[in-house]
């Protein structure tokens, strides 16, 4: 087959693009900024389709592997400007697609639809715009695509692994916060997790089998107790993990949110609400059955640039907040 990777320069789109040619399949790597491997530069956000139609032509199957930053704090409502960023392009793009005769497609997702789908009654997509236009992405890129091209979801979890220089961009904090000599201290809800290696496998075997649907994807479930422990293991710090009653997690996340709001600014996930789903189990089964051990030790076995993007926890002070977001990357 030959298939197109619409964001080949990340973590993600790295590691499909290097599984995708070991199984013997022709890609092209389609990223906003030049770098080695990148065969097109696109910025998919401003695209049009008529742009998209040429890239696209030739090929059997296109992969969708950008991300957004769900924490990033935008002038409110974010609402308007994460869908044009997660769902307007996408829309594009497999309309482009089924126009040139493609068969097959992936997008990267996130694992927030998956628990929108299972709890109804959390209400994930009224509070927080993020959960909201993921869940429109996937509708309406299926819509555009047509009965014609089926379109597999992955509902990802936080993605661990290295490509090159390539991290997940929540790990600069996490990794910092491991050295420190800071306590550990984590909510006592946790969390699905996935190597960047399970992700590209699961993304090319959707691609053979030309394969549509939610497919959420995870390794192992952990608490964040034990998550954090793993990761203080990983940077050589191996210690104590202490958990913290829900009120500690509600009162700074609910301080945040007030911030954002009395400013005019609100993020994707809002933090008023971000305590419901730190105290949460936002497991997924089935899982894989592979360790996350040597995605992890890839993670962290050096120190983490400091550049990237903002973890779930620990929240910053409320004071900080505003500053502190704005001023993230992006995250899974």
């Amino acid at each position: 087959m030959r298939i197109l990777v619409v964001g080949g320069s990340g973590l993600i789109g790295t590691r499909v693009v290097d599984v995708l040619r070991g199984r013997g399949h022709a890609v092209t790597s389609v990223a906003r900024t030049a770098r080695p491997g990148v065969d097109h530069l696109l910025d998919l956000e401003s695209a049009a389709i008529d742009d998209l139609r040429p890239l696209l032509a030739g090929h059997d199957g296109v992969v969708l592997a950008t991300r957004a930053d769900e924490q990033r704090v935008l002038p409110r409502p974010a609402y308007p400007a994460l869908r044009r960023e997660l769902v307007e392009p996408v829309v594009r793009l497999f309309t482009a697609a089924r126009h040139e005769g493609l068969t097959r497609g992936v997008v990267m997702g996130s694992y927030y639809t998956h628990f929108d789908r299972l709890h109804p009654q959390w209400r994930l997509t009224a509070h927080h715009a993020y959960v909201r236009c993921r869940r429109e992405q996937a509708g309406e890129g299926r819509a555009a695509a047509g009965p014609g091209l089926p379109v597999a979801v992955l509902e990802l979890p936080f993605v661990f692994g290295r490509a090159g220089d390539r991290l997940p961009n929540w790990a600069g904090p996490l990794d910092r916060w491991a050295r420190s000599r800071a306590p550990l201290v984590v909510p006592v809800g946790g969390t699905a997790t996935a190597s960047v290696d399970s992700v590209a496998d699961i993304t090319a075997d959707a691609l053979e089998q030309a394969r549509g649907g939610d497919v959420p994807v995870a390794d192992e479930n952990l608490s964040w107790a034990e998550m954090m422990t793993r990761i203080a293991g990983a940077v050589g710090r191996p210690r104590r993990v202490g958990r913290l009653p829900a009120a500690a997690v509600r009162a700074p996340l609910r301080c945040g949110g007030l911030l954002h709001a009395l400013a005019g600014r609100e993020a994707g996930i809002n933090p008023a609400h971000l305590a419901d789903l730190l105290l949460a189990e936002l497991f997924l089964t089935p899982t894989t059955g592979r360790s996350l051990d040597p995605a992890l030790r890839d993670t962290f076995a050096e120190p983490v640039p400091s550049a990237g993007g903002t973890p779930a926890w620990p929240p910053p002070r409320p004071a900080r907040h505003c500053a502190v977001s704005s001023g993230s990357r992006r995250c899974p």
